[in-house]
């Protein structure tokens, strides 16, 4: 029975990754050659034939310049509650549509409702710089 459940989750894995490849409007060989894996390893990924490791899946989630976490979450590495709120806070440092203070002040906000730690503000600010500094 767990193995039925470990493959369904591989081939929804697969199937998330094939949508947001497509929707980044990327092929299969390109997103190879950016996660820095080999085109028929990802072709196995997608088709829910390999499970990746953790590390592959951090390679394809910057590739694709998504959450690494809901990667994990997806592929049964980490629990959805452990990861939502980081996610969270990775589409606001991640949205290029928004300034730096425009990013701050939403963190905030966001925290404010949740109740999360502030302590991890400086680390935050520190990715969404990096972040910024990639793109420029």
């Amino acid at each position: 029975m767990a193995k039925l459940s470990i493959n369904h989750t591989v081939e929804g894995l697969g199937e998330y990754l094939r949508d947001q490849r497509r929707q980044a409007q990327l092929s299969l060989r390109q997103l190879a050659e950016q996660a820095n894996v080999s085109n028929p390893y990802l072709s196995q990924i997608e088709r829910g034939l390999r499970r990746p490791s953790a590390e592959v899946l951090q390679q394809i989630a910057k590739a694709l310049r998504i959450s690494a976490e809901s990667l994990y979450v997806r592929a049964g590495i980490l629990d959805a509650d452990d990861s939502g709120a980081r996610m969270v806070e990775d589409a606001i440092a991640l949205d290029p549509r928004l300034t730096e203070r425009q990013k701050s002040v939403l963190l905030e906000i966001y925290r404010s409702f949740t109740g999360s730690d502030t302590s991890s503000s400086e680390e935050l600010s520190e990715a969404i710089q990096a972040v910024n500094t990639e793109e420029a």
